[in-house]
């Protein structure tokens, strides 16, 4: 059954109609936005995603159209406090429900709980595996405990002693007023 489904052209009502099942274990290459948050580092790595449609209601005369999407990588991000890599697992697990058009799944959206998504005969799935791992992308990164001391001040000797050297201005001024010399 899964042969008949193209994760990159999903015909998202068939696919819940069958109850089908996607799943892959693609390289991280495939998905060019998760790669750039790790700055081409993680190349050798996966993204591993399953998806299983299901309808509710079936008999109804509008029937509920789900997915249900599973995904987890692993990303070599940097950290924000030590500027070390680490490893930031990522995962996923979502329900969407599908609706007719863009139009309602925006009036719909405020009172639903669920995720609602526009139904399409060429759904890419992939792009919604890419899309929500990198909603779960951390802001800033970081190691739960840094790998080296993290420096936590920023003193400069060269700078203090420049500053300790020059005389204030406002004293060179006062005694340009009265007549000494600056």
């Amino acid at each position: 059954m899964a042969k008949d489904f193209d994760p990159q052209r999903l015909d998202v009502r068939r696919f819940a109609e069958e109850g089908a099942e996607l799943a892959a274990d693609d390289p991280l290459t495939r998905y060019p936005r998760l790669l750039a948050e790790t700055s081409g580092a993680g190349a050798e790595r996966h993204v591993r995603w399953k998806a299983r449609g299901e309808m509710h209601n079936a008999n109804h005369v509008q029937p509920e159209i789900w997915v249900h999407l599973a995904a987890d990588a692993t990303l070599p991000l940097i950290c924000q406090r030590c500027l070390t890599p680490v490893d930031v697992p990522l995962d996923v697990d979502r329900s969407f429900r599908f609706v007719a058009d863009e139009a309602t799944a925006a009036a719909e959206d405020d009172e639903a709980e669920e995720d609602l998504l526009a139904l399409s005969r060429s759904f890419n799935l992939a792009e919604l595996v890419e899309d929500e791992l990198l909603m779960e992308t951390p802001v800033a990164p970081r190691h739960e405990v840094c790998p080296q001391p993290v420096k936590m001040t920023a003193v400069d000797p060269a700078f203090e002693a420049a500053g300790a050297e020059k005389e204030n201005p406002f004293a060179v001024l006062g005694r340009l007023k009265t007549g000494g010399k600056g």
